[in-house]
């Protein structure tokens, strides 16, 4: 489900252009898609939203849940437009399902959009990515739209439509007594375990009795004694729509993991329920239920997809199959059912009749196979008939191969059988066409069932559903309406039946905008721009064109549509130029380094643009086709000239070779040859050398042979802004001898590579700059705008942004740093950008939204550091595009985490030692004022005999908490599970000074709302402790001590526990939770609490001493140990006097703070009494289920892992492959307002 969800489109752009005038065309944003043939909507995915669009679409495909929520007008459900009005009672929900149904009816796009819908849910963009089940979300959503059509007519629509009831009935053997009771239902959960399908399972339950006998008798009020009995389950109403919710996921006790039942579930398309129903008497019709709508999930019970087939039953899409369209001439088409394609016979001898000699190689006859019916024939038949040369060998009657069995061909005889035979199926499948009944064939009264998924909508056949039976991709849930329901006549291929005039209204201006935004759509992107450049204005000049007096006055721009032939385009460019006399050709120029260059004349009047390949942005060269003032023009790309820079020696008066060396440009045609340049410099003779660097700036002369010199330019390989060395023949190397200079090479580690980021089209540029540490950035920046040929525009806008190893973009680096206070190291990458780099009073900062940072999410911003935290929280929202004042600042920490909060909003960012390049995070929510804390606080209520401050509705077998967390209670006095997980319920905020004391923390906290149903007498007879990874972590004990002083910071939270009296814990005293084990099992009492006065020390003896006088018992006749819940293990604390000898060794380990043992507050201490049990186990029943099943996870995780390996094997077995975490599932829920 969560696979390619975004795609982006990006134009592309020829790079063989060098004209400054050339612009990216950025692609409009495109209005959504029509409808594809089938005529219906799709539905467009969130994210994680396949479930709720699957359910959506069932339910719009139920016309009368659809028209029943169409009936309910403004009048009763409000107005959208008056959402935001504070006394305005608006029933969003139902108004947006409302107008969704509108869209998937009426409006003319390929898929509707849920995000008004589940805004409406109160869900967020994380929400919306989440994956959840669909049957929970059918009985979510049913439930929210109840609560919203409280107090309307269509209070009961939900009730009205889906709602049944079962009858559960134990009847006594003995006296006939019937006892019954009645449940209510919105949907049926059926099992899919161990039941051949849906029929089997509904008589499991409603047929099938269980008898209670023997050890298992029942208590009979009317005999008031055990008795036989019998019990049984009937359905006693039915609603006219019937859901099943089918459970195919289960959980494995052995593995202790989930997994997906994929074993094969029928269910028929019309089921009779009269077997299963209390009252049998009526007509069979009254019991009959039609198949309409299967949810199918894919994938396993951590993830997958959903989509849905379901059966228009109002015939409102196109129910054609696209290859029915398609009539080719011979009747192969004809074959193409499942039945005859299975015949490889049939096939291939339709596949030799199309040929006109019957004769075809066999490697063709594969390939023809393929053609005509899809799929090859080693995936089709290899497997049943074997290679295809053998099938025709094996058929020898029928084919004919040759000698070398390259081609073969039909028999003569049977190729006039083939022809009969497939003129009699012609004539047999015509008759039964004709001689059926009219109903059965005439396509509108046929079922039309379509595969919804997601935004695509595709027809399907009636027996595609079987194949949903079994397997990963199966049926989830089942949708059944009564077969008495019957669509009026109007409502036939009617999408605007009942749907409200308001909504008709708005669809209908819905849709015409959509045809204006497409039409001008299909404009912009069929338009192109072409560059006319007029012969007229320019003249022939060293080897390329050149404009005679301005290029703005050389070129025009047109616009024009590329569907469009070139005669129409000949055509405007006549009307546009007036002035124009004689023929007109129009070629394809470029811009070259040497100027304007014709390429290509255009012909063919009757092409398109597309059909010729006139690119967008392209150079027109408007001719006679021939000279240019006067001038004949070589076009064509084997002429192209290229512009050479040529070094040659200068020569004095009297002929005397100086040593001075002139770089001269010059132009050459490819197809000159290299010799020429002897020519073109007014040198006689002489070497040429060719520099063969490939990096810029880098030079290394290659002599060319004298046999070479009449090769071209373009055979040497040379291309533009190659150079060229000429030199006597009489001196050999002596000029390169005493010019070193000319074959000089940067250095490996003197230098740094510049990418240009500058422009978009030029992306992939870069350079290697020569430099040192002492060379300031400013030179390089200008010279990396040289060297790439940028404008000079921006050396005053640019700036260099160092690249790290993951390509991402630092911190820019100002002009006046040298390397080495820039700390750049020799080889490094910088990025040229657009830009000013900050100044030495400015901060380069990076920042983004939210504590989870993906990669390259990151915004960037400049700004003064004298600018308060406030001023830059303002900048960053406004550059994010958020509002509201209930935002602040945290900065990110070395673990890419959210940090410590920027608390003080009117302090300078650079007196909170900010410096560039650091990163800050949005967080949604305002901090406290300084100086006060914002607390969260929990109720702590722990199990044990002293506990008896309970809420009311904790008198029960189990507490809820709203907001919190279920737990079970145990009953008093049984014995104590103790690594039972820990109540916490969250009881609201608390704002308070850091100035405030624990005691004044705790007496606010009981003014809390939530607080008041617990009876406390004072904050005395509270217990203070933090909260870390939802369990109490530290204890506060001092009741008068400052909430500064514990250092609690902005994120921290605190449970409270009561307390059975009061107490005043000091620095001194630890807080053990103690557990007596009970003789002759392995369990233990509830826990009491105990308080250790560790003043004598943290040894093992003391701690021993105080367990022995508070349970009254001889020291040397107990054993404790510490309880490790993580690892279902208990640590025994031994007695140090007798096992240990060494003072030095006794020093070391007799602390109970340290290793192994590291005791603090709140930990579990289990107690032997060794006068009544002397077994040396302390562990319990529970820590050996806790145990296996760890080993059960490991073990199966191993198994799993070496699967994948074994799977994939490419992946070396003794390599470990790490599981990815999976997230905790979270529940999915719908915020709905108050209608009552």
């Amino acid at each position: 489900m969560f696979g390619d969800l975004f795609e982006e489109d990006y134009s592309s752009m020829s790079n063989d252009h060098y004209g400054k005038g050339k612009k990216l065309k950025t692609k409009a944003l495109e209005p959504p898609a029509p409808r594809e043939f089938t005529n219906l909507s799709g539905i467009r995915n969130q994210g994680g939203t396949c479930y709720l669009n699957s359910l959506l679409q069932t339910l719009h495909f139920t016309p009368e849940f659809r028209e029943a929520l169409f009936s309910l007008g403004p009048e009763e459900l409000g107005s959208l437009e008056d959402k935001d009005k504070p006394d305005a009672k608006v029933r969003i929900i139902p108004l947006q399902l409302q107008r969704l149904f509108a869209q998937l009816l009426l409006l003319d796009q390929e898929a509707a959009s849920t995000a008004d819908l589940t805004d409406s849910f109160g869900w967020t963009s994380d929400e919306e990515m989440r994956q959840h089940d669909v049957q929970e979300l059918n009985r979510i959503l049913f439930s929210a739209l109840e609560t919203s059509l409280v107090g309307t007519s269509g209070h009961d629509l939900i009730n009205r439509l889906y709602h049944g009831t079962i009858v559960n009935q134990i009847v006594c053997k003995e006296c006939k007594n019937v006892s019954e009771k009645q449940e209510d239902f919105l949907d049926l959960t059926v099992a899919v375990r161990n039941v051949s399908g849906l029929e089997d399972a509904l008589w499991n339950m409603y047929v099938e009795e269980e008898v209670f006998d023997y050890d298992n008798l029942y208590h009979c009020g009317t005999c008031d004694r055990l008795v036989k009995a019998a019990k049984s389950a009937k359905l006693r109403k039915l609603p006219p729509f019937l859901t099943f919710s089918l459970l195919r996921f289960n959980f494995d006790f052995v593995k202790c993991e989930r997994y997906k039942e994929t074993s094969c579930y029928t269910f028929p398309l019309r089921i009779n329920l009269k077997p299963f129903c209390e009252q049998s008497e009526l007509d069979d019709l009254e019991y009959m239920y039609d198949l309409f709508s299967v949810i199918i999930h894919k994938g396993g019970c951590y993830g997958g997809h959903y989509h849905v087939y379901i059966k228009d039953v109002d015939h409102l899409g196109n129910w054609q199959f696209q290859e029915d369209k398609s009539n080719p001439d011979v009747n192969l088409e004809d074959l193409q059912n499942e039945e005859e394609i299975d015949d490889p016979l049939m096939i291939l001898k339709a596949v030799l009749l199309q040929e006109e000699s019957n004769l075809i190689p066999v490697d063709q006859l594969g390939q023809k196979l393929l053609k005509k019916i899809g799929i090859s024939w080693n995936k089709k038949y290899r497997k049943q008939y074997g290679p295809l040369r053998k099938f025709l060998q094996l058929h020898s009657q029928i084919f004919l191969l040759s000698s070398d069995e390259s081609t073969v061909s039909l028999l003569k005889d049977s190729s006039l059988q083939a022809e009969s035979d497939i003129r009699r199926n012609d004539q047999q499948l015509l008759k039964t066409l004709t001689s059926e009944p009219p109903g059965l064939n005439d396509r509108p009264s046929c079922p039309h069932w379509f595969d919804i998924n997601d935004s695509k909508v595709q027809p399907i056949k009636e027996k595609d559903i079987e194949q949903q039976f079994q397997g990963k991709e199966s049926a989830y849930m089942l949708f059944y309406r009564k077969s008495q329901l019957q669509r009026p006549p109007e409502a036939r291929a009617n999408p605007r039946y009942r749907v409200p005039c308001h909504l008709l209204n708005e669809m209908d201006a819905a849709n015409t905008e959509l045809q204006i935004q497409r039409a001008e759509c299909d404009s912009t992107n069929n338009n192109f721009e072409l560059r006319l450049h007029l012969g007229p204005h320019y003249h022939f000049f060293n080897g390329a064109l050149h404009p005679v007096v301005s290029q703005t006055e050389s070129m025009w721009d047109l616009t024009f549509d590329k569907r469009k032939t070139l005669g129409d385009l000949r055509q405007s460019i006549f009307q546009l130029l007036e002035f124009w006399e004689g023929d007109m050709v129009l070629s394809v120029a470029k811009f070259v380094p040497a100027g304007l260059h014709v390429y290509q004349t255009l012909d063919g009047d009757h092409l398109t643009l597309c059909e010729i390949e006139i690119a967008d942005g392209e150079d027109i060269f408007v001719w006679n086709g021939v000279e240019v003032g006067g001038i004949q023009i070589p076009a064509g790309r084997d002429c192209e000239p290229l512009l050479l820079n040529v070094l040659h020696p200068a020569t004095s008066s009297e002929e005397e070779q100086c040593q001075r060396l002139i770089d001269s440009p010059y132009v050459f045609p490819s197809n000159a040859e290299i010799g020429s340049v002897f020519t073109a410099c007014a040198i006689p003779d002489g070497v040429i050398l060719v520099n063969s660097a490939e990096s810029v700036g880098e030079e290394s002369w290659t002599t060319i042979p004298k046999e070479d010199l009449k090769k071209t330019f373009r055979e040497q390989g040379l291309r533009n802004g190659s150079s060229l060395l000429i030199q006597s023949s009489n001196d050999g190397d002596s000029l390169l001898t005493k010019r070193g200079k000319w074959i000089t090479s940067v250095n490996e580690v003197d230098w740094l590579q510049v990418k240009n980021l500058c422009q978009l089209d030029s992306e992939g540029e870069q350079v290697k700059i020569s430099a040192t540490l002492n060379t300031v950035v400013f030179d390089i920046r200008i010279k990396a705008i040289k060297e790439l040929k940028l404008m000079k525009e921006l050396a005053e806008d640019s700036c260099l942004r160092p690249i790290d190893r993951n390509g991402k973009l630092l911190c820019p680096v100002p002009d006046n740093y040298t390397l080495k206070e820039a700390e750049l190291k020799m080889g490094s990458s910088l990025g040229l950008c657009p830009g000013k780099a900050p100044t030495s009073s400015q901060l380069f900062l990076f920042f983004a939204v939210g504590s989870d940072v993906q990669p390259g999410t990151e915004m960037e911003i400049i700004v003064e550091e004298t600018i308060s935290v406030r001023d830059c929280l303002k900048v960053m929202l406004e550059k994010s595009g958020l509002s509201g004042d209930a935002w602040h600042l945290r900065k990110m920490d070395w673990c890419y985490e959210a940090g410590e909060a920027l608390c003080e909003e009117d302090a300078a960012l650079k007196e909170l030692m900010l410096s560039s390049g650091d990163t800050l995070l949005l967080i949604e929510g305002k901090l406290p004022p300084l100086g006060l804390l914002k607390v969260p606080v929990w109720w702590y209520q722990p199990r044990g005999p002293l506990h008896r401050w309970k809420s009311h509705q904790d008198q029960t077998n189990c507490t809820f908490s709203q907001g919190g967390v279920w737990r079970a209670n145990s009953i008093q006095d049984a014995p104590s599970d103790v690594h039972a997980e820990v109540s916490l319920r969250y009881l609201g905020d608390v704002e308070i000074s850091e100035d405030a004391t624990l005691g004044e923390l705790k007496s606010q906290a009981m003014t809390l709302p939530s607080f008041l149903e617990f009876s406390i007498p004072s904050p005395a007879f509270l217990r203070a402790w933090t909260v870390e990874s939802r369990r109490p972590g530290r204890l506060l004990r001092v009741h008068c001590q400052r909430l500064r002083e514990y250092k609690l910071g902005q994120r921290t939270e605190i449970c409270l526990e009561p307390l059975q009296k009061e107490e005043n814990l000091g620095p001194q005293h630890v807080l053990l939770r103690t557990q007596m084990r009970l003789p002759g099992k392995r369990a233990y009492a509830l826990p009491v609490d105990l308080v250790w006065d560790t003043a004598r020390g943290w040894t093992a003896g003391s701690l021993r001493h105080q367990v022995a006088d508070f349970y009254s018992l001889p020291v040397e006749k107990i054993e404790i140990a510490k309880y490790l819940p993580e690892k279902f293990e208990w640590l025994p604390v031994p007695s140090w006097n007798q096992q240990i000898t060494k003072r030095k060794k006794k020093k070391k380990q007799d602390n109970l703070q340290g290793a192994p043992y590291h005791l603090k507050d709140g930990d579990t201490i289990g107690i032997k009494n060794l006068l009544a049990d002397d077994d040396d186990d302390f562990s319990t029943v529970r820590d050996d289920i806790g145990r296996e099943k760890q080993k059960a996870f490991a073990l199966g995780k191993n198994k799993s892992q070496e699967a994948l390996r074994v799977r994939s094997g490419d992946v070396p077995s003794g390599a470990e492959t790490p599981a990815r975490p999976r997230g905790p599932e979270a529940s999915l829920s719908i915020h709905v307002g108050s209608f009552r």
